[in-house]
């Protein structure tokens, strides 16, 4: 039996919230499964995955993607994958983003318990841990290659 959702809640600051709805542990490490809402124009860094693709349903609202040399606006109803080792940033629109997120194999749930802050615990005061946050992201292979607004086409010498 799994764990009530309350206790699977995760807070990063005042920025991202993220419920884990399946973990590796319970898919034999095949996937995971979190469902997750960015606030309004909020950016991730420009990163990769050495270790796990990522799948984004969008419930609501918008998110921009920048993926190699694709750039995708998804809306309500749009999915999109994004392959190991693709450098790419993640914009959430003016009303944010409520997206499904699978990892294949798991890895991001991971990431995001760790890291996070349990949901129950955070206050409108709760920081955002970057060190803890790059400690746990590198451990599990994901390469930070910018900061939020670095694009990947910045790369290019």
């Amino acid at each position: 039996m799994s764990e009530p959702t309350a206790t699977r809640e995760y807070r990063l600051g005042q920025g991202l919230r993220a419920v884990v709805l399946a973990t590796a542990e319970e898919t034999g490490g095949r996937h995971d499964f979190t469902d997750t809402y960015q606030p309004p124009d909020e950016r991730t860094p420009l990163h990769l995955h050495t270790r796990y693709a990522e799948r984004f349903w969008v419930v609501s609202g918008e998110l921009r993607v920048w993926a190699g040399p694709e750039r995708v606006t998804l809306r309500s109803g749009d999915y999109y994958v994004i392959e190991t080792n693709v450098p790419h940033a993640v914009h959430s629109g003016p009303e944010g983003a409520h997206a499904l997120h699978i990892s294949t194999p798991a890895g991001f749930a991971e990431l995001i318990a760790r890291s996070g802050t349990p949901a129950h615990l955070a206050t409108p005061e709760t920081p955002f841990d970057a060190e803890l946050f790059m400690a746990v992201t590198t451990e599990l292979g994901d390469v930070v290659l910018g900061p939020p607004g670095t694009l990947p086409e910045d790369l290019r010498l």
